[in-house]
């Protein structure tokens, strides 16, 4: 790390190279100040970052600062004992064995091979869960003498790898361990953090599993690159250039020469492309051996429930207050709710008009108590009246997981009813013992034996979302929890409840997440969308965004769509800016196939860098590739 001085201002650096010769024909002014002598962006680091820049039409600077945390100087600065080596992981295939092409996968890897697999895990618990598999892996990779990098969505999933590790035989590593695993996350903050990151910069820790910020680990000897969950949205990095963890790991897998893994307990579209395209191979259970790891799954559409009468309209029916009273029975009981809070959304009780915040036009949603106040600014809607008929009160409209805990609560008395979200508290894990378990996705609680019984509520909040990935979420988020409860040769059971789209919830019932990605890649062939072919969103002040696009020469068959106004909070923190303007925020769109993709993105970053030459005003914010369009 160095000082230099740059533009009139003192500004931090990395010294990447040392030459003879200069291609500046100018005077070079000194180096201000080293200051560290810890190098700390090592050379595949260093290649990784321009690739991800040229990938998204980036800074060097911007990705470098999510690559390399921040200095520490007091961990920086300490002495740390001789390393003594660890001993050698445990090798298994437990969860493996029933996939086809796992075992070879694991060969492959152990005999210091590099292959690219696109896993489809199933339920299997401690031994053969998805954490087991990602483990077993693992070892096999350290055992032919290689690192490894484990990215996953949340902490809670960092807890469950890391404890799958240790099971094997590869424990966290501290100060004086030569070998063994380390964590990178945030919620650790910067001094344990950046230990982290040295430890696996000066070869000391071989494996490092964390969130989002650990794909540019900079472990030594890299043989192997995992990616958990790919199709979550926490993989999708909100600052610029806003890369994702898959296409960061991918990069990485081209340009290290080492073997990619991409797990989910569904399937991505994306990931379903690689597979397609023959980038990499699919690693997945034959639909025997899905049939029998795998819950049996309900759907209670309305069509189910026509003979219920006047119970089939409930939030909760009957047939699935039986099922949650005949699984308490014998252990715990999931029910998984799309929204947190108590009442989110709410509606004039007269009109039925969604009730709107009168400042910003939010949604307004009621606690536990006190008035309804707004979902996106917070302000307190007292005395609010609707805009449509002027009635003053309110009715739900969606229900969250505290209001939901409140009605088991008194639909199951003396059931303990337990809660696992933002709010609460995310819990890790629950004991083998009858309980109702109210959680949001993706903070679903491990069961120590699987769950008996799991409800998935409000199946039409999930696929009625607006969105290319509506669906494909729904699916990734119901088959997670799904995939936490019991065989159904041990009488475990999921039950879908709600009207949700007939596609995935068809694809639940069969279990079919490999069948449902390849229906909905063919599709966005089809229509040119996403992932099928390379999109680019320019979105700001309508003369920035056509200065910006206008200087694109754009490759053979791009197709321009808009200018079109956008809601100013897409811009995020640059609509302070508008606040005194009379100017509209827009966006353009320019797709092009996957073999144009290299030149649309070029043209874009010279487009910027020519902008900030100029120093020309307005807003234009450049996102290649975005997981979601607002």
């Amino acid at each position: 790390r160095v000082r230099v001085r740059f533009a009139g201002k003192l500004v931090s650096g990395f010294l990447v190279e040392r030459a003879a010769d200069s291609e500046h024909e100018g005077e070079l002014a000194p180096l201000r100040a080293v200051v560290s002598g810890e190098p700390v962006l090592t050379e595949p680091v260093w290649r990784l970052v321009e690739a991800v820049a040229a990938r998204y039409a980036g800074t060097r600077a911007d990705v470098l600062r999510l690559a390399v945390p921040p200095r520490h100087a007091r961990v920086e600065g300490e002495s740390w004992p001789l390393p003594v080596e660890t001993s050698a992981p445990r090798l298994s295939a437990d969860a493996w064995t029933d996939l086809q092409g796992g075992a070879a996968l694991l060969s492959r890897l152990a005999a210091g091979e590099s292959p690219r697999a696109v896993w489809t895990a199933l339920p299997g618990g401690a031994t053969r869960g998805w954490a087991a598999g990602i483990a077993e892996a693992v070892t096999s990779c350290v055992a032919s003498g290689r690192g490894a990098v484990v990215v996953v969505p949340t902490a809670s999933h960092v807890a469950q790898v890391s404890a799958a590790l240790e099971a094997r035989g590869v424990p966290v590593w501290g100060p004086g361990a030569d070998g063994g695993h380390v964590v990178l996350r945030a919620e650790d903050g910067p001094a344990p953090r950046y230990r982290a990151f040295l430890a696996a910069k000066r070869g000391l820790a071989r494996v490092v599993v964390g969130t989002r910020a650990a794909a540019f680990a900079p472990v030594q000897d890299l043989g192997l690159a995992v990616c958990w969950q790919d199709g979550d949205a926490l993989h999708a990095e909100p600052r610029a250039p806003y890369p994702h963890v898959r296409e960061v790991l991918a990069l990485r897998a081209e340009h290290a020469g080492c073997a990619l893994l991409i797990g989910s307990s569904s399937r991505s579209t994306a990931a379903q492309r690689l597979v397609e395209t023959g980038w990499a191979h699919s690693v997945a259970a034959t639909r025997a051996v899905t049939r029998e790891r795998t819950a049996r799954v309900r759907a209670l559409t309305s069509e189910e429930l026509a003979r219920e009468g006047a119970g089939a309209h409930a939030r909760i029916p009957s047939q699935a207050h039986r099922a949650v009273l005949d699984g308490l029975k014998a252990g715990p009981v999931l029910v998984q709710v799309p929204r947190r809070g108590y009442v989110p959304v709410t509606a004039c009780a007269r009109c039925r008009t969604a009730a709107s915040c009168g400042r910003c036009h939010g949604p307004l949603g009621l606690s536990r108590s006190g008035p309804a106040a707004c979902q996106w600014c917070g302000l307190l809607a007292s005395s609010w009246r609707c805009a449509e008929c002027g009635h003053d009160a309110m009715r739900s409209v969606r229900v969250g997981s505290e209001r939901t805990a409140e009605e088991l609560g008194r639909a199951f008395p003396g059931v303990h009813v337990r809660q696992s979200g933002s709010g609460p508290g995310v819990l890790d894990s629950v004991p083998d013992e009858p309980a109702i378990i109210v959680s949001t996705p993706g903070a679903e609680p491990v069961a120590a034996r699987g769950y008996q019984v799991a409800l998935l509520l409000d199946a039409p909040v999930w696929t009625g979302r607006w969105g290319l990935y509506a669906a494909e979420d729904a699916l990734r988020r119901w088959l997670e929890a799904a995939s936490l409860v019991r065989p159904g040769s041990s009488g475990g059971q999921v039950l879908l409840v709600g009207d949700g789209a007939p596609v995935p919830t068809q694809a639940l019932v069969r279990w079919d997440p490999i069948g449902f990605a390849a229906r909905e890649l063919a599709e966005r062939r089809e229509l040119r969308l996403p992932p099928a072919v390379r999109l680019a969103t320019v979105t700001g002040t309508r003369e920035a965004v056509d200065a910006l696009v206008g200087r694109v020469e754009l490759p053979v068959g791009a197709e321009r769509l808009g200018p079109v106004p956008v809601d100013e909070r897409v811009l995020g923190r640059d609509a302070v800016a508008l606040q005194d303007s009379f100017d509209t925020p827009v966006r353009t769109m320019l797709r092009v196939g996957y073999a144009g993709g290299p030149e649309l993105v070029a043209g874009l970053r010279a487009s910027l860098a020519v902008r900030s030459a100029k120093r020309e005003g307005g807003i234009a914010r450049v996102h290649v590739d975005p997981r979601d369009i607002e």
